[in-house]
């Protein structure tokens, strides 16, 4: 896809913060999968927190697929597990976009160092278009992983994490199909919220 000015893209509106789901080419081949927010603006900027995956094959390879699905385990598994494929983009990733990735600025927030970067993208496709339905489930599983990666972080009060978390459990049992509920039991598997949970 290409713009006006004869430059690549974005295969999606991108407005506010956008979730995405980033890989990274590690030293072993392999691609790295993880959850990414995206800042709209020009250049569309994510940061990273951490010595993460990401963050050092971002360093060490300077480019990256950003990809876009709506699949919540997939999302699931790359927001909070070590989730690793042969090839870049996931099968059920409805557009990707390969950005050039350029460090802008690092910080802390006081526990935890963080990198601000611009992404340029430099390839682009779309691989399906349809009308995506709303469901809350699908929502709520996305704000479950935010709350999740957040339990072993200091500033971030525990007990409330995990009310937050059975919230969302709920509305995916309310209003989940088969998918979401497999998420949000992936959750559940990759952390501890459940078994903390029961002792409150």
């Amino acid at each position: 896809m290409t713009d006006q000015a004869g430059g690549v893209d974005w295969p999606v509106d991108l407005r506010g913060v956008t979730e995405s789901v980033v890989a990274t080419e590690g030293p072993n081949g392999r691609w790295n999968l993880a959850a990414l927010g995206l800042h709209s603006g020009d250049p569309v900027t994510a940061r990273t927190w951490g010595r993460t995956r990401t963050r050092i094959n971002f360093d060490r390879r300077g480019e990256a697929v950003v990809q876009f699905t709506r699949d919540p385990v997939h999302f699931t598994e790359a927001a909070l597990n070590v989730f690793e494929l042969d090839e870049p983009v996931l099968d059920s990733a409805d557009a990707w976009v390969r950005v050039d990735v350029e460090l802008v600025t690092t910080g802390d927030d006081g526990t935890t160092d963080w990198a601000e970067w611009e992404l340029h993208p430099i390839e682009a496709a779309v691989e399906r278009e349809s009308v995506v339905p709303i469901n809350r489930a699908f929502g709520a599983v996305i704000e479950a992983t935010v709350a999740a990666s957040r339990l072993d972080v200091p500033t971030y009060d525990s007990t409330t994490l995990r009310q937050r978390l059975s919230y969302f459990e709920a509305v995916v049992d309310r209003c989940g199909g088969e998918r979401e509920r497999e998420a949000m039991d992936r959750i559940a598997t990759l952390t501890d919220w459940k078994t903390q949970n029961e002792s409150f």
